[in-house]
């Protein structure tokens, strides 16, 4: 296993001499054990124009003007003091972010609920700035969550598919509080073009609990499929856990009575509503779960490929990790508190 570690200025100088040597920065990085992306940034880090004997500009290397430039960002904002003699704590942030998709507010509240690195402080935006400096050596901008964009919220009139069903002008207001346990938002995501694999997300509204299954097809038989498959799980706790859902105007929840209808007795087991055409920020636990989903699958994946023990790690994940939302708390304990009042 490859050991990542900050160059030191004596490998700065066996850089210069190998690419005299006209040596490839992949082997360069073979051959001092770091990294690609380590050997390239530094070449950037050094990068200096002077003229060749035809008196025409080359681009070259310095390992002093790469070293000085080190020095400079490590003195900046106190890094030499916060990060610089504290290794294992760089290396828990680089790991979570890289390897489990956190975000960086989300590390450092993570190590601070564990109280790990109690010897060491620092804040969001100084993280934001060291990956901005290269500081870390695997860690980049474009390895970071998408930030969240925030969106005029505005009703379009659109045509309304499901017209026999609930609108969500007919919901509780009282919902929108999030101060009761029981309400969820339900969609589902697309793979790649032209398969027909989907997943059907539900999200819980207060506790943002995440459950995750995987349809041979979307349409509306599979979904009630699925909704009856929970129920029959959870049985006589089904109709206390899901009061109600509410769903966009996909034609996969069009069945909006099968989906209301208790499989195990006769009445109904919850209450569906359907948000306004175009309008997912009326699903906005849905969506933002759906972002997290994302991190692990992105956009146009076969999903015929996902297996399900893929699924209940992108599940489990999703609901162990520390939410904002939440004071940082995870929504698996936050459901599971829930369910013991039940």
């Amino acid at each position: 296993m490859r050991h990542f570690s900050h160059l030191s200025y004596y490998k700065r100088l066996r850089i210069e001499n190998l690419l005299k040597e006209k040596v490839k920065p992949c082997e360069i990085a073979k051959i001092l054990n770091v990294h690609n992306s380590t050997i390239y940034r530094e070449l950037k880090r050094g990068r200096y124009i002077h003229l060749d004997t035809h008196l025409q500009e080359v681009e070259g290397y310095s390992p002093i003007i790469a070293e000085e430039s080190y020095r400079n960002n490590l003195t900046n904002k106190g890094v030499s003091i916060k990060l610089g003699k504290h290794h294992e704590f760089a290396k828990y942030i680089e790991d979570k972010i890289v390897r489990e998709h956190y975000s960086p507010k989300a590390v450092l509240e993570e190590i601070k609920m564990k109280k790990l690195f109690q010897e060491v402080s620092i804040c969001t935006t100084t993280i934001y700035n060291y990956i901005k400096k290269d500081i870390f050596s695997k860690l980049e901008m474009k390895k970071l969550p998408m930030p969240r964009r925030k969106k005029k919220r505005k009703i379009v009139p659109r045509k309304w598919i499901n017209l026999k069903g609930t609108t969500i002008e007919e919901r509780d207001k009282s919902i929108l509080s999030r101060k009761e346990f029981g309400h969820w938002e339900m969609d589902s995501v697309i793979g790649k073009r032209n398969k027909k694999v989907s997943l059907l997300v539900l999200t819980e509204r207060k506790t943002r609990m995440e459950l995750i299954f995987k349809l041979k097809e979307k349409n509306a038989s599979n979904v009630v499929k699925m909704v009856n498959r929970i129920e029959r799980k959870l049985k006589s706790k089904f109709s206390k856990i899901f009061k109600t859902i509410t769903v966009d105007n996909g034609i996969e929840f069009s069945y909006f009575n099968e989906i209301e209808k208790s499989c195990l007795y006769a009445g109904k087991r919850t209450k569906l509503y359907y948000c306004h055409p175009y309008s997912s920020f009326e699903r906005g636990s849905n969506e933002n779960a759906n972002r997290l989903i994302r991190r692990w699958i992105p956009k146009y994946t076969d999903f015929t490929n996902i297996s399900e023990k893929k699924i209940r790690e992108i599940e489990n994940w999703i609901n162990h990790y520390p939410r904002e939302i939440l004071n940082y708390d995870t929504s698996f304990h936050a459901y599971q508190k829930e369910l013991e009042k039940i």
